[in-house]
């Protein structure tokens, strides 16, 4: 994904320890959740459809449920309360 990565591994590694884990819910566990988060933000960056995501992001449904359940359980106002925490404490 190096032609369209949206997150540095510095970036990543802020964020990827906040995200709910799939252990324990049924269904299917989550696949990569740093394609799908990069596949979030570039979608919002670009201004695009859902539909019209890359398919290196992998299959616009999933990206699309994933961000609904983050929104709806808490899971982004928790991402940004803890990044602007870290922000606030740098400075």
């Amino acid at each position: 994904m190096a032609s369209r990565s949206v997150l540095s591994d510095d970036q990543w590694s802020l964020i990827q320890p906040l995200l709910p884990s799939s252990d324990g819910r049924p269904g299917r566990p989550f696949g990569d959740d740093r394609k799908v988060v990069e596949g979030i933000i570039y979608r919002f960056r670009c201004g695009i459809a859902w539909r019209d995501l890359p398919a290196e992001f992998g299959p616009w449904q999933t990206v699309w449920k994933r961000h609904r359940r983050y929104s709806g359980d808490g899971t982004w106002d928790r991402v940004l309360g803890s990044l602007l925490g870290d922000a606030d404490q740098l400075g």
